[in-house]
């Protein structure tokens, strides 16, 4: 009877850690075309991998290069039911990342604009119209 126990035990510890391990793998990934800035960081084009580090907290790293950026999100109400995207904004030829929009990775969050991006969107204003970018994600 202790060792159907123990095994019992031993089978939902098992289920335990890999239902943890899958929630840690929920991760979105996006080939990003051009150079693009998340808070004070300019990061260069590439492939990145976005994850939730803990609630209202995300990491962006790099694929080809060794960098990661660490920055505050909220959570957004906007769902993106048809897989992922990420939502950059435009000002001139400099992007900032705003959204990262994906219903898989249950991911829905709008990162904070920075006080790098109000400069430069208080800059750009009368010089050009801002507009928004997406790129798909994975």
């Amino acid at each position: 009877m202790k060792r159907i126990t123990a095994i019992a035990l031993l089978a939902i510890a098992n289920f335990a850690m890999a239902g943890t391990s899958f929630a840690q793998s929920k991760m979105v990934r996006a080939n990003v075309p051009f150079d693009f800035t998340v808070g004070k960081q300019l990061l260069p084009a590439g492939t990145y991998t976005i994850k939730e580090e803990s609630s209202g907290l995300i990491a962006i790293r790099n694929h080809d290069k060794p960098i990661t950026v660490l920055t505050i999100v909220d959570q957004d109400g906007a769902r993106s039911p048809n897989g992922g995207k990420l939502k950059f904004h435009r000002y001139g030829d400099q992007y900032f990342l705003s959204e990262i929009l994906c219903d898989w990775a249950d991911m829905d969050v709008a990162v904070r604009p920075s006080k790098t991006e109000k400069r430069v969107q208080l800059q750009q204003a009368m010089v050009h119209p801002s507009s928004e970018v997406f790129i798909a994600a994975r």
